[in-house]
């Protein structure tokens, strides 16, 4: 495991570390590089946060060409945001991937800021506000918690939020509607242990969201 330097400048160590990994991945299989040039195929979009402790092949344990990843702080998926719009539209409509996974972790510092109203950290307080509108939608419930708890349970509901926002998205839904399998879940990694925890939230079709959030109709 390459640690990077304390002289920031100095990443020669890192880009030695590269060429030993590729070295030892093409004496294990000299085809792997060619074939992943070749193109990708994963069946996986995973949408995560950007948090340099949760990187998602690493902690899938799969090899590169198997997940199509988006991240940002707080794992946050919101409707405004053309940058989650555009890698969920290619990866439904031309990758086809089967699976979205929405992957949150506990001790989200995201998360945690949103919860404190006295911390101000400049444009990412914008961003916050979309976590921030899950707390303030469960605040009774939460207040009610330890503050690790709450924190915890936050992570969970954000989580569930993005999820389903992703499900009422049009792109989604058009898959749907023209019999695309396609199924998005909720998943929590733990930092403490390293283990990823199903949270049990699948949304594989339009029926598994209210009425008023479905745009598309089934095609015939």
């Amino acid at each position: 495991m390459v640690q990077i330097p304390e002289d920031e400048h100095n990443l020669d160590c890192v880009l030695a570390a590269n060429r030993e990994w590729a070295a030892e991945v093409a004496a294990e299989n000299p085809e792997f590089f060619h074939e992943l040039a070749m193109g990708q195929h994963p069946k996986i979009l995973w949408i995560g946060c950007s948090d340099s402790r949760v990187p998602p092949s690493k902690i899938c344990n799969l090899d590169p060409g198997s997940l199509f990843v988006h991240r940002n702080i707080a794992n946050v998926c919101p409707h405004t945001d053309t940058n989650l719009l555009s890698v969920v539209q290619y990866a439904v409509d031309s990758l086809k991937v089967e699976h979205i996974i929405v992957a949150g972790h506990y001790g989200c510092g995201g998360v945690n800021a949103a919860m404190d109203p006295h911390q101000h950290n400049g444009a990412i307080d914008d961003w916050l506000m979309h976590v921030r509108d899950v707390y303030h939608a469960h605040k009774k419930r939460l207040d009610v918690l330890p503050v690790e708890y709450r924190g915890r349970l936050l992570v969970e509901l954000n989580v569930v939020k993005s999820s389903f926002n992703l499900a009422y998205m049009s792109v989604v839904q058009s898959a749907w509607a023209r019999g695309q399998k396609l199924a998005i879940h909720g998943w929590i990694y733990r930092l403490e242990d390293g283990i990823l925890e199903d949270l049990g939230l699948m949304i594989d079709g339009p029926d598994k969201i209210d009425e008023e959030y479905r745009m598309v109709a089934a095609e015939h």
